[in-house]
């Protein structure tokens, strides 16, 4: 096997790094995950996640893990209510008793994570190991994290996110601002501290659009709601706004201005101090991007394809990066490492070009004039 002796490295501990991690381990590689958190019990924000039958679903399944998966998925958290600005009901998943389909089962983000954690060999994930530089050494890299430590592999996968600071060994390609700033947050003991919310919710998704913005709500099965806000703003407009994020105040004071022809209904989402609150300006990398491939070193999910949240594809993407990263690399199709990841990475330039693609068409649709008529034409 080409990978025999080698030691990899993956930097990121997402589900796309934790997937490859498990793929290679089956094969008896060498793998070791350095991940920036402190430890697995750090909580996890964001949206529950729905996971695709050719993608996240698939990874599973060649990991060994769909009854893992079976007993933690949220059924019913597909569900879906479309609302206009007004908090009106447009369209309503729950009230279909028969014919519901769970095309694309929904798990939230800690228990996926620990379905994976738990899969691996005891100590393969070095935890508080932020990722700072690397240097080439010998055949490999040496690599450099903020708790003063540093580690050989001779391959490296970056699956360190949107902001990789890996994938600039790799490629110089610039990210292109999407025109839309997403205000992420998270209200804890959601059916106490946002109840109305959390009812209109009802334990599934609510997309609501209006004045050329956007709401997406999504219920966690540990009580939490989560939220995105979706506006046409600058790219620079975080900096420039001078608002405190950590100070829900500030946010809430620019929420009601921002969001002023929206019902006050939604303003709940601020009620109470029990919330956490991030800025993410919505980022995706050129639909032609492509790259020379190095012989030892590559990089899966976000980091190399970044794209807003409005098809649902990030983590499915992530995964299916992962499978198929794993496959080229333990199989015997290619006389080496740099030839297996070379057809990795243009396989993933063509699948991730087309997805990007479609991503952008339904963030310019549902930020655009009539998005709501339009998100319940498709639907329809």
């Amino acid at each position: 096997m080409k990978l025999q002796g080698k030691k990899i490295a993956v930097v990121g501990g997402g589900p796309g790094g934790l997937t490859l991690a498990k793929l290679l381990q089956l094969k008896d590689a060498d793998v070791t995950v350095y991940e920036r958190d402190v430890n697995k019990d750090v909580r996890q924000q964001g949206a529950t996640l729905d996971l695709h039958e050719e993608s996240g679903l698939e990874a599973l399944r060649r990991a060994d893990l769909m009854e893992e998966f079976k007993s933690n998925f949220r059924a019913n958290a597909g569900r879906l209510r479309v609302l206009d600005d007004q908090a009106i009901i447009r369209m309503d998943d729950h009230k279909i008793q028969h014919g519901y389909r769970e095309e694309r089962p929904e798990i939230d983000r800690a228990p996926l994570r620990d379905i994976l954690i738990s899969s691996l060999n005891e100590e393969t994930i070095v935890w508080d190991s932020q990722f700072i530089a690397m240097e080439k050494q010998d055949y490999g890299w040496l690599l450099y994290f903020n708790n003063g430590k540093s580690f050989y592999a001779d391959i490296v996968v970056a699956a360190d996110g949107a902001n990789s600071k890996i994938r600039s060994y790799i490629t110089d390609i610039q990210a292109v601002y999407s025109g839309i700033t997403i205000v992420e947050g998270n209200i804890y003991n959601a059916e106490k501290n946002a109840p109305k919310l959390w009812e209109i919710t009802n334990g599934g998704k609510v997309f609501a659009f209006g004045n050329e913005q956007s709401i997406i709500l999504s219920a966690k099965g540990e009580g939490s709601l989560s939220f995105y806000t979706g506006c046409k703003v600058s790219e620079n407009w975080v900096q420039d706004s001078g608002i405190d994020f950590s100070d829900k105040q500030q946010v809430f004071d620019w929420f009601k201005v921002a969001f002023s022809p929206w019902s006050e209904e939604w303003q709940e989402l601020f009620s109470t101090n029990e919330i956490w609150c991030i800025p993410r300006p919505q980022y995706h990398f050129p639909l032609d991007q492509t790259w020379p491939t190095l012989p030892n070193l590559t990089m899966l999910g976000d980091a190399a394809h970044r794209m807003p949240p409005y098809a649902g594809e990030g983590v499915n993407q992530a995964m299916q990066d992962a499978f198929e990263l794993a496959e080229n690399l333990t199989n015997d199709n290619f006389l080496d490492i740099q030839t297996a990841i070379a057809h990795y990475e243009e396989k993933m330039q063509a699948r991730s070009a087309v997805v990007t693609g479609d991503t952008l068409k339904n963030t310019e649709i549902l930020h655009g004039e009539n998005g709501l008529i339009k998100l319940l034409h498709m639907f329809k």
